[in-house]
């Protein structure tokens, strides 16, 4: 397995392998989530590349940049027993040198979720998974259910901006009591940690109440935020049900269109996001 963080040298590497080739765009402190995704793409592709990158861009101030866990010898020896064919462990410096001023910025589905809460975020991951593609020159790229609002906004730039790639997105691996894997989970206490669950199960309760016949996205959305507010250590940023396509806040659920709940809560001072798509 090939480790740099020179992009010279990686395209080096890269030209030297032939065949379909794949990559996972991370931010390290690598966890089952991201070795689910690793494990696809070396399923389907000849080689896999992965990125383990802290993106400052789509960090808004106030942010845990500074604290986001980095594991990187950890992350290093997983992705070798996973059989990945080169890590690209870019700095700051070499993604964003001095003078830098080109951003991509995707419109309208970056409006609302999580492009309101945190502004200039999807513009950093936008530009960065950009910089990604252009560096590995991938033919399919893989990302996570979890993260649903980012991996529409790769969608429709790769659309846009003609990326000839095919994106692959894998579905959200869970705790046993459904907790989503997440970095972020590392920073919760104990008594945190149980309270988090409150996510999954506010999910859970819309999507039974949907499978019973619910089609008013308010009540959809009035049953998560219910949930979440009796768990005294969770306070809701958002609820949402919305359209899976435009992420239009729903009013009628349209049973051939279907609807993605997602959420923003803060445990304490943690912030997880989380989602089930109908």
């Amino acid at each position: 397995m090939h480790v740099t963080d020179n992009l010279s040298e990686l395209r080096k590497i890269r030209a030297s392998m032939d065949g379909i080739f794949g990559v996972v765009p991370t931010m390290g402190a690598l966890h089952e989530g991201h070795a689910s995704l690793v494990r696809r793409a070396t399923t389907e592709c000849r080689h896999v590349g992965v990125s383990i990158f802290v993106n400052p861009s789509q960090f808004s101030p106030g942010e845990d940049l500074a604290k986001y866990p980095r594991t990187i010898q950890n992350d290093i020896e997983l992705l070798e027993k996973l059989g990945v064919a080169v890590v690209f462990t870019p700095t700051a410096h070499g993604m964003y040198p001095s003078g830098y001023q080109t951003w991509i910025a995707v419109e309208d589905i970056t409006a609302m979720l999580e492009g309101e809460c945190r502004p200039g975020h999807f513009r950093g991951v936008a530009t960065v998974v950009a910089k990604l593609f252009n560096a590995f020159q991938p033919d399919r790229a893989y990302f996570g259910q979890k993260d649903a609002q980012q991996a529409m906004v790769v969608r429709r730039m790769i659309e846009d901006l003609n990326f000839p790639v095919k994106q692959v997105v894998c579905p959200t691996v869970r705790e046993a009591d459904g907790l989503a894997l997440s970095s972020r989970n590392a920073y919760l206490s104990p008594e945190e940690r149980k309270a988090a669950t409150v996510l999954y199960r506010a999910l859970s309760s819309a999507r039974n109440r949907y499978e019973n016949g619910e089609r008013d996205g308010a009540a959809l959305r009035s049953v998560m935020q219910s949930v979440v507010d009796s768990e005294p250590l969770a306070v809701a940023e958002y609820v949402s049900a919305a359209d899976p396509g435009t992420l239009r806040e729903m009013q009628t659920i349209d049973s051939g269109t279907g609807v993605l709940l997602s959420m923003a809560v803060k445990i304490g001072k943690t912030r997880l996001i989380d989602n089930m798509l109908l």
